[in-house]
């Protein structure tokens, strides 16, 4: 009877900790930046990334410099897209804002 309370009570200490660690999930404003400027820096390497990364983490107005600079280029995408229709549009867009 002793391990079957024991069994119980674990699992609902467990089912908790998974509840509040699913809570949990979204990004802090410093992880949302890292991952913008990894992206950013995906065609540097060596000291030249080092420098990057530092300069853009570093960075005070990331927020609003990863949204205008999204929309932006949103925007500029937009532009050039227009005459495309279906996936010839998805795969030209899907390019257009990788690049």
């Amino acid at each position: 009877m002793k391990k079957l309370i024991s069994l119980v009570a674990l699992g609902l200490t467990l089912a908790v900790g998974v509840a509040h660690a699913a809570d949990d999930k979204a990004p802090t404003a410093q992880q949302s930046k890292m991952k913008t400027c990894n992206v950013d820096a995906k065609d540097k390497k060596g000291d030249e990334r080092k420098a990057f990364m530092k300069e853009c983490l570093s960075a005070k107005p990331a927020a609003a410099a990863e949204g205008n600079s999204q929309q932006s280029k949103m925007k500029t995408c937009n532009t050039e897209a227009k005459g495309k229709k279906g996936d010839e549009r998805k795969k030209f867009m899907s390019e257009c804002l990788k690049g």
